[in-house]
Formats: C-alpha cells, sequence, structure tokens
C-alpha cells in the first residue's frame, strides 16, 4: 500500500507511504490518491484532511520518473486528470478544509499538492519548488495556474523558469504557507490548526471554501451576490442558529452539519 489513510476524531490522515522514493508519486499511488478524495467526498464523518508525506526528508518529490509510463508531454497533458496532480492539486469538489503537513521537499507534483490544500504548515527544513522545465517538461498539474495566483507573478515565473527553490520561510513571506515551526513542532502544529477547524461550523467552512476557490475571477461585488448552494446551505442551517445560541449562552456549540 503505498498511501495510508486513516480516520479518527473526525479527522482524516492520508500519507503518501514511499519515504524510499521521497514519496513520489507513481500511477499506482495516483490511483489510490484520487480514490482516498472521492471517499472523502462521499463521507459525512470527516470534517478536516491533513495531507503529508511519510519520514522525514520529502511531502512528495512529485512524479516518480523511475516508474514512468513512457508518455510524451503532449499525451501525459492530453490524459492529465481534471483533478490535478495526487487528485488534489486542481480538486473543486471537495468542501472539507485540507491542511497540508509539509515535512520536508515539496517538489514538482508535490508542490502542486499543496497548492490544492487550504492551510499549509511548514517545518522550517521544507522546500518547495517546481523543477520540471529542467527535465524538459511542464507544471501542468496546477503549478502553471495556480501559483501565479497565489503569489507576485514574477516570483511564480521566476521558480518555474529556473527550477530554484523556496525555503519554508521564504513561502511564508509570500503567503504561501500559514505556519513555519521546528520538524520537532510540526504535529503539534499542525494538530493545533485542525482543533480549530473542528471549533467552526462544517457548513460554514465549505461555503468559505467554495467561495474563496470559485469566485476569484469575479469583483468582490459580482462574488459577494452570489447565492451558491454552499452559501445557502450554511446561511439556511440548523448550525447557523446554534451558533448564535451558544454564544449567547456561553458554552460550546454543537454541529450537526445541517
Amino acid at each position: 500500500m503505498t498511501v495510508r489513510f486513516d480516520v479518527s476524531d473526525r479527522i482524516a490522515r492520508v500519507t503518501i507511504d514511499r519515504p524510499e522514493r521521497m514519496n513520489a508519486v507513481d500511477a499506482a499511488t495516483e490511483t489510490a490518491l484520487d480514490s482516498i478524495w472521492s471517499e472523502i467526498e462521499a463521507r459525512d464523518d470527516i470534517r478536516c484532511v491533513v495531507l503529508t508525506g511519510a519520514g522525514d526528508r520529502a511531502f512528495s518529490a512529485g512524479a516518480d520518473l523511475k516508474s514512468d509510463s513512457g508518455k510524451t508531454g503532449l499525451e501525459y497533458w492530453a490524459a492529465a486528470n481534471p483533478n490535478g496532480f495526487g487528485g488534489i492539486s486542481l480538486r473543486t469538489s471537495l468542501t472539507v478544509p485540507v491542511i497540508a503537513r509539509v515535512n520536508g521537499l515539496a517538489l514538482g507534483g508535490g508542490f502542486e499538492m499543496v497548492l490544492g490544500a487550504d492551510i499549509v504548515i511548514a517545518a522550517d527544513t521544507a522546500s518547495f519548488g517546481l523543477p520540471e522545465a529542467r527535465v524538459g517538461r511542464l507544471p501542468l498539474d496546477g503549478g502553471m495556474v495556480a501559483l501565479q495566483r497565489l503569489i507576485p507573478r514574477n516570483v511564480a515565473a521566476g521558480l518555474m523558469m529556473t527550477g530554484r527553490t523556496l525555503s519554508a520561510r521564504q513561502a511564508a513571506a509570500f503567503g504561501l504557507v500559514n505556519a513555519v515551526v521546528p520538524a520537532e513542532g510540526l504535529d503539534a502544529e499542525v494538530d493545533a490548526w485542525a482543533a480549530d477547524v473542528l471549533r467552526c461550523a462544517p457548513l460554514s467552512l465549505a461555503a468559505i471554501k467554495h467561495t474563496i476557490r470559485q469566485t476569484a475571477h469575479l469583483t468582490p461585488q459580482e462574488a459577494r451576490g452570489l447565492q451558491t448552494p454552499a452559501l445557502m446551505a450554511a446561511l439556511t442551517s440548523e448550525d447557523s442558529e446554534e451558533g448564535v445560541r451558544a454564544f449567547r449562552e456561553k458554552r460550546t456549540p454543537v454541529w450537526r452539519g445541517r
């Protein structure tokens, strides 16, 4: 098994388990990841996801070129997963927050999977890069289209056109990373962020995620006026009443996701 998938206390943990290959993703791993994301979408007992790589050297080194199927760049592009690298870098149907626990190198598709997360927590030893051009390929699974929307254009271009990497602290300075901590404190920091996610109403989080990901091309006025299903579900939910009631009663709200 190349991917570990565990659910406990409403948190799903998805771990690419190929440390001997720097958690590079081969065809079997890609299939497993895509299946896991589909399962998460279908379940109602998961409120947060933590995505990471096994070991302490790499989050993921991206595509496993040593097990490459032999496709040309054009063939790869034509058959690309619409959900992006690892089934997550461009996925739009997942409503629960995803935390990327970046424990080391995040290169190529590994970096693209980070771009598909909502919250990024990195060890101070982590680094990020899109070196595809160095091997005559392109960051097709989100890198070219997503990175420039998250950081200054010239910074994104410089990374992709040189194959250079960003340190965790540089990535944080550009707003790509939410928190940088010593490696020994990574799990505690991730757990703290996950706990804060669980304190929020799940339908509110789904509406926030949908709005962030689906309205960036609109003006603020246009985006605010959209009556999306996710927005209306949150606004008319029992949880929206429960949250206010719990605040007034000075107690912890009990979220029911409806």
